[in-house]
């Protein structure tokens, strides 16, 4: 398969190249398809152009695009925060100190006893 050592080397870059290639067009289709500022034709060309001339189109839509990309990237990781934020406080329940209010609330409208009290304050710090 490989006649010389340099062979190889030759080998291993192109297929870095390669693998570069595709983590940049992976980026760049996840980017177009994030950006809601763009048509649907305008996304369109950019594919078929990526298709027809790969190397050219990507230089040219990260020149173009590249600082449009890092906002919309922020953006994006700043959305996946929010939602996951807002998931574990669904998940994790209310905070002892909820608990308490709620215990408290419910000792000031008469509804359980003080030693009920103590002992659901007790339950919520425990």
């Amino acid at each position: 398969m490989w006649d010389s050592f340099w062979d190889f080397i030759w080998y291993t870059i192109v297929i870095f190249a390669f693998v570069a290639y595709l983590i940049v067009l992976w980026f760049i289709i996840t980017d177009l398809f994030r950006d809601k500022k763009a048509s649907g034709w305008a996304k369109a060309i950019w594919v078929v152009f990526l298709i027809i001339l790969p190397y050219i189109t990507s230089i040219v839509y990260l020149l173009a695009k590249g600082r449009g990309m890092a906002e919309r990237q922020g953006e994006a990781a700043q959305e996946a925060k929010q939602a996951t934020d807002s998931y574990i406080q669904s998940v994790a329940g209310k905070s002892p100190a909820d608990h308490i209010a709620d215990a408290k609330a419910l000792l000031d409208a008469g509804t359980i006893t003080q030693e009920e009290f103590e002992a659901l304050k007790a339950k919520a710090l425990a």
